[in-house]
């Protein structure tokens, strides 16, 4: 059992929101914390504009592939956090649930996926801030 939180990120196609925001923790918290992201419908590919956008500010994402949803990545998370995949994700007791309401980058160029990035950005350092703050002193 791990003193560390665990989060998992879930959305429809696991290729783009849900994706970047498993990144940024990744990069930010480093191994403070356990990051998990899933989809309720899992797409082939991580969407290229996601790819090239986390790219351009030096996170590399192309190695990702979209997984699928379980029951078991749910009851192994301490947070659970949705973004636009509705009731698709079962409900266990003692779990902190968040839904962040994003654009779908599906179909987009980089050009409007950078604002989506940005916001996945500061949403995840509001996080870390709230379950895995830096230890000062």
């Amino acid at each position: 059992m791990s003193d560390k939180p665990s989060v998992l990120f879930v959305c429809v196609h696991n290729a783009g929101r849900s994706q970047m925001a498993a990144a940024w923790l990744t990069h930010l918290a480093g191994d403070r914390v356990d990051v998990r992201s899933a989809g309720s419908a899992p797409a082939d590919t991580v969407n290229p504009a996601v790819v090239e956008a986390m790219r351009e500010v030096g996170v590399d994402i192309a190695h990702e592939q979209p997984k699928v949803l379980t029951v078991d990545a749910v009851q192994a998370s301490d947070v659970v956090i949705t973004m636009g995949c509705g009731d698709a994700c079962p409900v266990f007791p003692g779990k902190t649930y968040l839904d962040w309401t994003l654009a779908d980058p599906a179909g987009q160029g980089v050009a409007a996926v950078r604002p989506i990035r940005d916001e996945i950005r500061t949403r995840v350092e509001d996080l870390i801030a709230g379950i895995a703050p830096t230890k000062t002193g």
